[in-house]
């Protein structure tokens, strides 16, 4: 009994290391990162495609209100994965960022200094009393002099860059995936095909257009697109990756 209150009190306090050198606070963001839809990013010789899971969790909830995909600048695109206020407020917060170098300094933030700067933002709250560390994972992907970057932010505030990655629930069988088809000479399109394809691979090898979100950067425009839903569905269609109607009705 001694040991588990011992515990206990190093398990409440962000504040406080346990004697193994660890935050236990931040330890269970990370698995309320687990919890979440998956989210994968890859990045191509061509841009940077971002894939989400955002399937319904009701029959009766509009499809649009899942939100997964966020654009932050003109050149950068966010996907999420764990809980989804924590991720609108570090949204709203890049956002702002973006806007403040524009502003300041007349030219589109810097993919990496934008992660940064909400890494920065994540790890304060990993070391104030009274808060609780954001329960959330981002794929930050963007344009930044014309190369193609790709950035995953975790809950203890430290940012790391990835040629392709997945957060959220199965991450492991998704990167494995991604680690066994993944090439540096990837076009856009075939980093959407890739995206899907592992998300596919978790998923009875089969996506429904609705619950699937899909976005790019191109390299070239320094744009952020999301894809229609008839545009995601003929990619489904084109790499036999669409659920059937019998699979939908189940």
């Amino acid at each position: 009994m001694q040991g588990q209150s011992q515990q206990q009190a190093y398990d409440r306090g962000i504040t406080i290391f346990s004697p193994d050198g660890r935050l236990y606070q931040v330890e269970y963001a990370r698995e309320a990162v687990k919890r979440g839809s998956a989210s994968i990013g890859v990045r191509t010789a061509d841009g940077v495609v971002l894939v989400v899971d955002k399937r319904s969790r009701s029959p009766l909830m509009e499809p649009s209100s899942v939100e997964k995909l966020h654009k932050a600048d003109d050149h950068v695109g966010v996907a999420s994965a764990g809980h989804v206020a924590d991720a609108r407020q570090l949204i709203d917060f890049a956002r702002r960022q973006a806007q403040v170098s524009r502003l300041r300094y007349g030219e589109p933030v810097g993919v990496e200094q934008l992660t940064k700067n909400i890494t920065d933002h994540i790890q304060q709250y990993t070391q104030v009393g009274g808060a609780r560390p954001f329960g959330v994972a981002l794929i930050v992907g963007g344009i930044e002099n014309g190369t193609p970057r790709l950035f995953e932010t975790d809950p203890s505030g430290t940012p790391y860059e990835w040629r392709a990655l997945a957060v959220g629930e199965d991450r492991g069988e998704l990167n494995d995936y991604l680690e066994e088809h993944y090439a540096d000479d990837l076009t856009l399109e075939d980093g959407v095909e890739l995206g899907l394809a592992a998300l596919a691979s978790v998923n009875d090898d089969s996506l429904d257009p609705e619950g699937v979100g899909v976005a790019t950067i191109d390299a070239e425009t320094e744009q952020y697109v999301g894809l229609t839903d008839d545009k995601i569905e003929r990619h489904l269609t084109d790499h036999d990756l669409l659920a059937s109607d019998e699979n939908d009705d189940e």
